[in-house]
């Protein structure tokens, strides 16, 4: 990932944050077979290793998990996004010479992906993954709500994933190379959208 210094984030707390806070991301390997992509959620063990362990399911028809892989494979998490429109820049009105852009959070994580297909393995990311999701929830649901033998079924048709970090790439590209004016003009704008993901990243523009 490009990432010019002004933009770049090396935090460890900052970058799992991240992770932790994407709702899917995106698992991206190349091997004999090309490049392969699929959009997965997976959760971060941070306990694990010196950079956390990643750890998901795809479907077993998924032909990504039988595919040979040349070197590491890659995680995609994004973060909140916005368009940013010169028309905020204070120095549209000075100068004129201004572009549109977009700030957007991400981060890349790289590492060895390991496929697995036993059971309780798999129940127990079943599990994480659905009490991550289900937490916030007024009446959360759990896999101990379904039947025994229909979620031991469901776990046929699927295979687990873990992915030990080896590198981390963060960027968080949020008007840090504009002006002081030109930066509260952009949070200013964002912060008046109608679109949630325009207001969070308005909150992160440093002031």
């Amino acid at each position: 990932m490009y990432t010019p210094p002004a933009f770049r984030e090396d935090d460890l707390s900052a970058l799992h944050a991240t992770i932790g806070a994407a709702r899917l991301a995106n698992l991206v390997t190349a091997g004999a077979e090309g490049v392969m992509a699929t959009p997965l959620p997976l959760f971060l063990d941070p306990a694990e290793g010196s950079r956390g362990v990643l750890y998901g399911h795809l479907a077993r028809a998924n032909p990504q998990w039988k595919a040979a892989s040349s070197g590491e494979a890659l995680a995609i998490f994004m973060g909140p996004d916005a368009y940013v429109t010169p028309s905020w820049y204070a120095a549209k009105r000075e100068t004129g010479k201004v572009v549109p852009t977009w700030n957007y959070v991400a981060v890349h994580a790289h590492g060895p992906v390991e496929f697995f297909e036993d059971t309780e393995r798999l129940l127990a990311v079943v599990t994480r993954l659905t009490e991550r999701h289900e937490g916030g929830r007024a009446a959360p649901w759990a896999v101990g709500d379904a039947p025994e033998g229909f979620i031991r079924a469901q776990l046929r048709g699927i295979v687990g994933l873990r992915m030990p970090i080896t590198r981390l790439e963060g960027k968080r590209k949020l008007s840090q190379n504009r002006s002081a004016e030109d930066r509260a003009g952009v949070r200013a704008g964002l912060a008046a959208s109608d679109d949630a993901a325009d207001r969070a990243v308005a909150a992160l523009i440093p002031r």
